[in-house]
């Protein structure tokens, strides 16, 4: 990894698609076109399920859409049976480091922040952040255990401090159990 450079996750391997190693993935990038282009090279990292455990690069050959899932082949993967043993991994991409809160937020730096109220009070931690294709939504566990989608927009989210550690939302009222 290149100096002023971090990891990006952009996107999980789902099943095989096809018998020449394409896979279906789960965006997270809002920049697919780009990210994943044809000789892209990506850091394959292993999810929980996955049954290669080995941590790899592998370099995009092909990127099509079928309706709007996005279909990936890969120099590495010549057939669907080392597709099919790619499935959970994490496709990890290197980017310039980013640090201009006007331009957004990538999940792994809102990760783990603390959620809090104006006034304080604990709400919760956040999961991830999920980019949805009308808005992105922060995936918040309470103390309690629950799981709450809270929409990433100014009026709920009126400010992060990601030094600090913390989030602080105004929810409206029974979002949060």
């Amino acid at each position: 990894m290149e100096e002023g450079s971090e990891r990006l996750r952009v996107a999980r391997v789902g099943k095989p698609h096809g018998i020449r190693g394409e896979v279906t993935v789960q965006l997270f990038t809002d920049q697919p076109e780009d990210r994943l282009a044809p000789g892209s090279v990506l850091i394959c990292e292993a999810g929980k399920d996955t049954a290669d455990r080995t941590t790899s690069t592998l370099t995009v050959a092909t990127q099509r859409w079928n309706k709007k899932i996005c279909l990936l082949g890969f120099e590495e993967i010549p057939d669907r049976n080392a597709a099919e043993a790619l499935r959970g991994s994490v496709l990890l991409a290197d980017v310039a480091s980013h640090h201009d809160e006007d331009e957004g937020w990538y999940s792994h730096e809102l990760e783990g922040l603390s959620c809090l109220t104006p006034e304080g009070d604990q709400l919760g931690v956040v999961l991830e952040l999920v980019t949805g294709p009308a808005q992105d939504l922060l995936l918040v566990r309470t103390q309690a255990g629950d799981e709450v989608m809270v929409p990433f927009v100014e009026e709920i989210v009126p400010e992060i401090d990601a030094v600090a550690g913390q989030i602080t939302l105004t929810p409206p009222e029974g979002l949060f159990p």
